[in-house]
């Protein structure tokens, strides 16, 4: 088993092995799960402090989840009624962390590369991105991949199909490093006032036209239009973009009879996605993606504490010696 992180602050930096092995074991608490065998102590002793600087439901519950499946002690935050508000830096709050000694910090942010900055600040202690900024959102893109892997039977040479908000996505982002490390087609597609600045330097087909960019899709990801990071007139109204860039069932008919309809969560129905293929047990894997999010979370934790766990045993040896 491949996986040298010790902590998971994006894609990035992760080879497509340390992805396999991590894919692995979440296939396995997923399928333990399925089973009722959801209880195990792999993180008894540790601490695990989740701080979630934004309102998060699906990310924050099942990081929690997550942990008290492995025997963490675990500690929710909330951030934004605590001393973020009165002015307290990341700088502060990681000497606070530091004084707390947590084993587990799990970190939600506004700003891009705050996570970055924490991790780096913070001693003895593995640090685990839900989401920072427009950045990445690393464990959505493994939870992605893996109900990818579990639907489609491989996770490479497929054609994956990336509309809407793209600009704006940290999900996005993570995907297209993941699916591209992976060796897949990606397409992006979405009007041009949400696409990211530099998007030729993706490496991935960009469209404007929904129908031509679904075309042979074999997953067709729907991402949220996040309007608490616009700060002007992207779409002419939520009408207008639905009718364009909405999926329903006749722009779906352009991709492929078994392709998979993935969305992050959470849903703006009849504006990204007609509720009726949200809904399709058929075509939809939107509940499985949250299913997997459990699975995901803990083999994330349980990877980077086992590295924890070596690099302080190592160090033990150092001292003593």
């Amino acid at each position: 088993m491949t996986f040298r992180a010790t902590h998971l602050l994006g894609i990035e930096h992760l080879h497509p092995t340390e992805i396999t092995t991590l894919l692995d074991l979440a296939d396995r608490y997923a399928d333990q799960g399925r089973r009722g065998q959801t209880h195990r102590d792999v993180l008894a002793g540790l601490t695990q402090i989740n701080m979630f600087f934004e309102n998060s439901t699906r990310t924050q519950a099942s990081f929690e989840l997550a942990g008290k499946r492995l025997g963490a002690d675990v500690m929710s935050m909330a951030m934004q009624a605590t001393s973020i508000k009165k002015g307290e830096t990341l700088i502060d709050t990681a000497l606070t962390l530091n004084a707390m000694r947590p084993d587990l910090l799990v970190v939600r942010h506004p700003q891009s590369g705050a996570v970055d900055l924490l991790a780096a600040k913070v001693q003895n202690c593995a640090v685990l991105n839900a989401g920072d900024g427009r950045h990445e959102h690393p464990t959505q893109a493994l939870l992605d991949a893996l109900t990818i892997r579990r639907a489609k039977g491989r996770l490479h040479r497929l054609s994956i199909a990336i509309c809407g908000d793209v600009a704006h996505s940290r999900v996005a982002r993570s995907n297209i490093l993941l699916l591209g490390k992976m060796e897949n087609r990606i397409r992006l597609v979405g009007p041009p006032t949400l696409m990211p600045a530099g998007i030729n330097e993706f490496g991935c087909e960009v469209f404007d036209d929904m129908r031509a960019g679904l075309e042979g899709a074999d997953v067709v990801m729907m991402l949220r239009l996040q309007k608490e990071r616009m700060d002007g007139g992207f779409i002419p109204s939520e009408r207008e973009y639905y009718h364009r860039y909405g999926l329903d069932a006749e722009k779906l008919a352009y991709a492929k009879p078994d392709a998979i309809v993935m969305h992050p969560g959470p849903m703006n129905r009849g504006v990204e996605i007609d509720g009726t293929i949200a809904d399709d047990i058929n075509r939809s894997v939107i509940q499985t993606q949250v299913e997997m999010g459990v699975a995901i979370r803990m083999a994330a934790m349980d990877l980077v504490a086992r590295n924890l766990r070596a690099a302080r045993g190592r160090k033990a040896v150092g001292v003593e010696v």
